[in-house]
Order: C-alpha cells, then structure tokens, then sequence
C-alpha cells in the first residue's frame, strides 16, 4: 500500500462503516447479530481476470460488491453486511484509492448494506479485491443446487449475454455488435460496457426466489455452464428453448451470426443473475412478482428425466454447445 494503511482506513473506509456491528473499524472483528441464521458467500475480482486494467477503479469496486449480492440473491437472501479485503498493487496511485472508495460507497447506500471491517494491504501483483457477504434469508428455507425436480420450470432473471458482447467490444472485437445504425449500435455498445463493468444483479427479486425457487443458481460462469451445475446437483437434465432466453442488445449480434452467435452468449458469462427452478403452478405468482420488483423474469425451459443441458432452437433442433464456457475469463 502506497500509503499508511491506518491512515487509509481511518480517512476512507470508517466514514462508511456506521453500522455499530463494525466498531468502527478500529477492532480486529465485528460482532454480527443473527436472529434466524446467516447466508455467507465470497468471491474475490482479480486484475486481468474479472476485470480490465483500464476499467474504471469505482465501476471495479462495485463490481466486486455485485457479484457477491448476485450470490445472495440467488438464494433469496437480503444482504446486509460486507467485509472487505483489498490488495492494492504497489504500481497503482494511491490516490485511486479515494475513487474506489466512493464507487463502493454509493452502492452500499444503494442497497442498504454495511461495511464490517477487513483488511487492505500492498502487493506486487495485480489489484484484487475480495468481499465476504452476509445476508439473512427471507424465506424459511434456503434454495441450493441440488433441490430441483423432474417436471418443474425453469426462470432466469434480467438478460443473458450483454456482458460477454461488452467484453468482446472492450477487447478483441470492437464492432462486434455491427456498423449500423450508428446511434443504434453506439447505444447497445455503451449498455454492454457498463454491464460487463457494473452488473445488475437482481437484488430486488430475492424475496420471490425465496418464495418460489426449488433449486437456484447465480450465473456467472454462463447460463449453459451454470444450469449444467445445477442440473448435475439435482440429477436432473434441463432443457432451455434459446430463443426464448432474454437477450436485450444481443438480438442485433444473433440476427447477424445465428445459433451459432447465440451460443456463444449463453455461454458467455459475467451476467450475474438468478436461474432457478419452481413448480408449474407458481408461474403466475413468479411473473407477478417479477412487475413488482421491477425485475424482468423470463420462463425458459423445464426440468426433466435425464442429465446434462440442452438448449434447443426456434425449429426444434439441439444447437450445439461451446466447448470452452469460460471464455469470457480474460486469464483463460
């Protein structure tokens, strides 16, 4: 750390820590309260992986928040604290710090979380943030993996696919979404940066999952890959209609590449929202719950007898699937 890390933590990160839980942040632990039982999740952001060197460092921070809350969605928890721990590489201005640390604070307000404590240190490696996120269940149970069952349907939450194109666009393929129209493309480009950047994890809608899901994921690895892991948890097989996936921006890539461009988002990953299975009967309640979380909800294929992921075309044919699901990993 290119500075005092006490001082770094004094002047920047207490200001936002006002949860009483967080001492502060002048004690080495926070005392948490739990009146009905924890859901605790990690995941660490890595420079040159999960994110580009060139980024934004507040879009970094709030990714590295997101992604958690993504987790915790998905099991129909709210989040209501955070520890954090920050590697700050020794080439990179201490001043940036500040700006981080303005990105993380407009998102804990914005969905209510407190920061608890955690660690920062210097390193000589790439910056790498990781959060450990605690949320409290809404429902009495808590989904897993491993809960879904022949003859169930499965949702998925938001879009698929916006973050591979703007990774795509960032990287190795600057007009990957076409030439024209031009403002329409400039539009969908911009959209596909910021979601690659900044997920939008859906936050909102985890009280129904807790309400409805049988089995649940967040989708990071991509939706094939993910609802192949929930598929083999649960011993079941699941088959996705593709052309039924929400895609946003992705229908002008689709239009222009086919099943096969249409593959290649729903393997994509970095979108970080909810696939989950329920029963049939609950369909109406899901999409009315969707409305009123302002969260859009999309039924998109069903559980059955078998093993494995198959997604299958607008004519009935099984497209065929990417070999490698995580090519979005910029260290893969």
């Amino acid at each position: 750390m290119p500075a005092d890390e006490f001082d770094i933590i004094r002047a920047l990160f207490a200001p936002l820590a006002t949860d009483p839980q967080a001492r502060g942040l002048i004690d080495d632990v926070a005392v948490l309260a739990a009146r009905d039982g924890l859901v605790v999740t990690t995941d660490a952001i890595i420079e040159g992986v999960h994110f580009l060197p060139g980024d934004p460092i507040d879009t970094v921070a709030k990714k590295a928040l997101r992604v958690n809350l993504s987790d915790l969605a998905a099991k129909g928890a709210k989040p209501v604290g955070i520890m954090l721990t920050l590697l700050w590489p020794n080439t990179r201005p201490a001043a940036q710090i500040a700006d981080f640390v303005r990105g993380l604070g407009e998102d804990l307000k914005l969905y209510d979380v407190a920061l608890l404590g955690g660690d920062t240190c210097a390193t000589p490696g790439p910056l790498t943030v990781s959060i450990t996120a605690f949320g409290e269940p809404y429902g009495a149970r808590t989904p897993s993996r491993a809960d879904a069952s022949i003859g169930e349907q499965v949702w998925v939450t938001g879009h698929i696919g916006e973050a591979y194109l703007g990774l795509m666009q960032l990287t190795s393929q600057p007009d990957i979404l076409g030439a024209a129209p031009e403002d329409r493309v400039d539009h969908l480009a911009a959209q596909a940066r910021r979601h690659y950047r900044v997920p939008q994890p859906p936050v909102a809608f985890a009280p129904a999952i807790a309400d409805f899901a049988s089995a649940s994921i967040d989708i990071s690895d991509g939706l094939i890959a993910d609802a192949r892991k929930l598929a083999a948890a649960s011993g079941v097989a699941i088959r996705i209609d593709a052309d039924v996936v929400p895609l946003l921006g992705g229908e002008d890539y689709v239009a222009r590449h086919g099943a096969a461009g249409l593959m290649r988002l729903l393997c994509g990953g970095d979108d970080y929202q909810a696939l989950f299975t329920a029963a049939p009967e609950s369909r109406a309640a899901i999409l009315s719950a969707g409305r009123a979380a302002g969260i859009n909800v999309t039924l998109i294929g069903d559980a059955e007898a078998g093993a494995g992921v198959r997604a299958i075309g607008a004519d009935g044919r099984e497209l065929a699937q990417e070999t490698d699901d995580h090519a979005h990993r910029l260290g893969a």
